[in-house]
């Protein structure tokens, strides 16, 4: 964590802040959150990541009381005053103190500033393996701070050597825990389209390859595709190679996945310097 944040209507030293012990985001598990990266100073993706972020709070029917001019103008001067050149935003929005302490309340707004660490490159030159579980995230398409049941799951990730989960219910995927999911067959790009978060990298990603197929993408649809990989702002794309036991194409990342990683590094390029 960065030395300042924003917090209470302004900038504060980050170990200042602070949150009622009865907000329904600590009693409850109630609020929302957004994460995106800084690249030479400008942040990715800013107003998709604002657009997400604004739709949260109505769904979640938590009032945001600042606009998008004044939370871009906070963002900035906290990557100044941060000197964040590559790094991550976190912006909270807790479910606030409620009177019966259930229902949606007036929440506080947190932005830190964070140090970012992608995974090792390992991972990408020779992807990874992915646990299914049959399971569907509450309310997907909001992006809640509850992440409480694949937070207590991951440690069964961690001894079978999985980077994530992959999601599947009545046979179809949604998504992993924190990522978008994309398998390849022949050529044609699929990804998940329903109880999923929609993804800012993954949006980018099916921009850049052009033609995605966004429809159910079946269980036994994954284990025989060529190609796997999954998205997220922390990861950007990650080659599957391996769900639960079954290897995937040739055990191996790749082309497609390769070229559009290649083509994310560039539009991050072409954006930011």
């Amino acid at each position: 964590m960065k030395p300042f944040c924003f917090a209470d209507g302004q900038l504060i030293s980050t170990e200042k802040a602070s949150l009622h012990p009865m907000d329904l985001g600590l009693i409850r598990g109630y609020g929302i959150f957004d994460f995106f990266r800084t690249v030479n100073f400008k942040a990715l993706f800013l107003d998709s990541y604002l657009d997400r972020f604004f739709a949260s709070a109505e769904k979640t029917f938590l009032p945001l009381e600042y606009s998008r001019a004044e939370l871009k103008a906070v963002i900035q001067d906290l990557i100044e005053k941060n000197h964040l050149k590559e790094g991550g935003i976190r912006m909270i929005l807790s479910g606030g103190v409620s009177s019966n302490h259930f229902s949606p309340a007036k929440g506080k707004l947190f932005i830190f500033a964070e140090s970012l660490i992608f995974p090792a490159q390992e991972k990408y030159d020779k992807g990874i393996k992915l646990l299914s579980l049959e399971y569907v995230r509450p309310i997907a398409e909001i992006k809640t701070t509850n992440y409480a049941f694949p937070v207590w799951d991951s440690m069964r990730w961690k001894d079978a050597g999985a980077e994530d989960v992959l999601y599947h219910m009545n046979g179809n995927i949604s998504e992993s825990s924190r990522s978008n999911f994309f398998i390849v067959k022949d050529g044609v790009i699929s990804t998940p389209d329903a109880h999923v978060l929609m993804g800012i990298t993954r949006k980018h990603v099916i921009e850049l390859a052009g033609d995605v197929q966004i429809n159910p993408v079946g269980m036994q649809e994954a284990l025989n595709a060529d190609e796997a990989f999954i998205t997220s702002t922390t990861k950007v794309l990650l080659p599957v190679t391996q769900i639960d036991e079954r290897e995937i194409g040739t055990g191996k990342p790749g082309p497609v996945s390769l070229d559009l990683l290649a083509k994310f590094r560039e539009l991050e390029k072409e954006i930011c310097y």
